[in-house]
């Protein structure tokens, strides 16, 4: 299965990528705009496999959330698992329907 985090935050925005799961950690990527970080990974014959990401760009430091959890994803994420960053928060692409849907708005400036 693929995975993907497109930067979709605008012209000049870079967005800091860093992706693991128990036993992979994929490292530190800085993403510019109308680019992709992608790796390919297997879920579990145990049906527990989870990655998370942590993300930062100019008006968020450090926002974390899970790329991939089996439990949500199984069907949602049948042969790709695509995530697309804006300035509006993260949206995520649904395999079945082939449209994007909002996920996870960014926390409030403080």
């Amino acid at each position: 299965m693929e995975a993907s985090i497109d930067n979709k935050l605008g012209i000049g925005k870079n967005l800091s990528v860093h992706c693991q799961s128990k036993d992979d950690d994929l490292g530190e990527h800085s993403i510019s705009n109308d680019e992709s970080f992608k790796w390919e990974f297997s879920p579990n014959v145990w049906e527990t496999t989870l990655y998370f990401c942590v993300l930062g760009w100019e008006r968020v430091r450090s926002y974390e959330f899970d790329a991939y959890s089996f439990g949500r994803d199984r069907s949602r994420c049948e042969t790709r698992c695509a995530w697309l960053v804006s300035v509006e928060g993260i949206y995520a692409l649904n395999d079945q329907t082939a449209l994007w849907e909002f996920f996870y708005p960014w926390p409030p400036l403080s």
